[in-house]
């Protein structure tokens, strides 16, 4: 083979490879679109609205299936190797990750429809920092899985600690409210469930950025991250029981 068709083999593997990095990214930021527009129902507490929004959902599945037709094609046509591979299959990867935070963010909305059915409390509104952490960290993730950037990756793996810091204290504000008064518990219960699919969100793109660290260095990223969601400790497990 030439030396120029070797070129040319090359260039239009990395022209398709950029073409599938910036499909992924508009994935993810169409994901991300879906957890903030769902928090934007929640509070206006808007039926019609939260319908939209888990409708959108099946635009970010059909992205997913286009993404791993483009890879499967990618493998067939290039027979890529070493690193080259591995670049293929973190973009599948990562793409099965962000058809689930999409995932997590039309159950948010689907939760916001009973929820708008109760009467408002006031904890409501914090979904929407936990939310603000989580697209943050979906953000930062992307730009690093666009720019090979393993030490962003990094940043956002441990930064979901804060997170999951911040999940533990909405949860026990949540069981406090339900043990206080037993009309808080409907409510109260729909937004655990929501939090927990936020704070899922973060699980994920930690799951994306342990992608891109392998994708870059070839390696697992095996150094330990603090995990600050408490919620499955005996403390919590107490406080969840009921009262006698």
């Amino acid at each position: 083979m030439s030396g120029s068709s070797k070129e040319h083999i090359i260039k239009s593997y990395d022209d398709e490879l950029t073409r599938l990095t910036g499909e992924i990214v508009r994935m993810g930021e169409l994901a991300v679109g879906q957890l903030e527009s769902a928090i934007d129902v929640i509070e206006r507490r808007d039926e019609r609205a939260a319908q939209h929004v888990v409708g959108n959902d099946d635009a970010i599945d059909l992205l997913e299936q286009e993404i791993s037709h483009d890879v499967v094609r990618l493998l067939a046509l290039r027979a890529p190797i070493a690193g080259d591979l591995r670049n293929v299959f973190a973009a599948l990867r990562i793409a099965a990750d962000i058809e689930r935070i999409g995932d997590y963010a039309a159950n948010v909305a689907k939760r916001s429809i009973p929820l708008s059915m109760v009467a408002p409390v006031a904890p409501t509104s914090g979904l929407g920092y936990l939310a603000e952490l989580a697209a943050a960290e979906v953000r930062d993730v992307l730009m690093a899985y666009r720019d090979r950037d393993a030490e962003r990756a990094y940043q956002v793996w441990k930064d979901d600690a804060e997170l999951d810091e911040a999940y533990t204290g909405y949860f026990r504000q949540l069981l406090t409210y339900m043990m206080e008064d037993p009309r808080n518990i409907t409510p109260c219960t729909h937004l655990l469930f929501m939090a927990k699919n936020i704070e899922r969100i973060g699980d994920h793109a930690t799951n994306i950025a342990e992608n891109i660290w392998y994708q870059v260095n070839g390696e697992p990223l095996t150094a330990q991250r603090a995990k600050r969601d408490f919620t499955s400790s005996p403390e919590f497990t107490k406080l969840g029981d009921k009262p006698d």
